[in-house]
């Protein structure tokens, strides 16, 4: 009886889902290097810089020129993440749904695919992982499934931390985890949160994990009722509970870039502390909020910062 409670919580699904991300990540970042040496592709190294801010050209003492890219500058990292947030917002407030779904769900199919493909292709041949990816998203385009959503949901947060966690250094990752873990809690405070996911689920192509009460419903289509207005009704009478893509990949960019930079060790080390993060987020929302909504990264990024000082210290 116990387990089969435990098996209707969402806090239960919610840590499975991230410990089965933090595998799949330690599992594709062990393959990287050797897959990049292998096929020989370069792909520059962390910066040198603790946090490099800007682009910008570092001469060493030994006299050395090192070019710090944009995409490994927090600056950058920063305005191109809130550019999209705002641009989104505004196309969902002008523009119909409706007019926006296929749109929307394309977009997803292809993200999703090249998440699927990045894992892949470090074991299969270029060719079959092409095929597998494009296969994995033409079954999501078309038929939708709860458990399927959280599938793809987890290997595209693997994918992007696996991908950018080796071209940032922790510190980087850490201050844009602190960032927008502010962030989360003032769109989440003031409903912008909510808005926003009540507008993406009325198109099936929430970016977030979805975790029924029931065992049954993780094989309901994505286009059921109960998915498409995700944020109504009174925390008791939702069948789905939501964790968003941000409080898997962030935490996963963060950890990914400590095993680059540090070792396998330092990389268990953090993924148990952003862990410890999503149950405290869990706890408050449970203890305080009383189910309503809760913005994870702000635990999450506080869990991480005390892992990553004592690491570093």
């Amino acid at each position: 009886m116990r387990i089969k409670n435990l098996l209707k919580h969402p806090v239960f699904w919610s840590i499975l889902i991230f410990l089965a991300a933090q595998l799949l990540t330690f599992v594709v970042i062990t393959r990287e290097n050797a897959f990049l040496d292998n096929n020989q592709i370069y792909v520059p190294s962390q910066p040198p810089q603790v946090v490099s801010l800007w682009p910008e050209t570092i001469t060493s003492s030994s006299g050395e020129v090192t070019q710090t890219p944009a995409y490994s500058s927090l600056g950058p990292i920063l305005i191109y993440f809130l550019v999209v947030i705002v641009i989104l917002g505004i196309v969902l407030f002008v523009i119909p749904v409706f007019a926006l779904k296929l749109a929307l769900r394309a977009l997803f199919a292809f993200l999703f695919s090249w998440a699927i493909f990045v894992i892949s292709v470090l074991w299969l041949p270029w060719v079959a992982a092409v095929v597998i990816a494009a296969a994995v998203g033409l079954v999501w385009y078309f038929i939708p499934r709860v458990w399927m959503q959280n599938v793809v949901m987890i290997a595209a947060m693997v994918s992007v931390g696996a991908v950018f966690g080796r071209m940032i250094t922790p510190w980087t990752s850490m201050i844009l985890l602190m960032a927008l873990a502010v962030y989360d809690y003032l769109a989440v405070r003031f409903g912008y949160m909510t808005w926003m996911a009540n507008k993406l689920s009325d198109s099936n192509t929430l970016p977030a994990f979805m975790i029924p009460k029931t065992l049954v419903e993780w094989r309901n289509p994505m286009k059921e009722p109960a998915l498409t207005r995700i944020g109504e009704g009174t925390p008791a009478d939702r069948r789905y509970s939501i964790l968003g893509g941000g409080d898997i990949g962030f935490p996963l960019l963060l950890v990914s870039s400590v095993y680059f930079a540090y070792g396998i060790k330092s990389y268990a080390f953090m993924a148990l502390f952003t862990l410890i993060g999503l149950i405290a987020a869990y706890w408050i929302q449970g203890r305080f909020l009383k189910g309503r909504p809760m913005p994870a990264l702000p635990p999450i990024a506080v869990a991480a910062l005390i892992g990553l000082l004592i690491l570093r210290l």
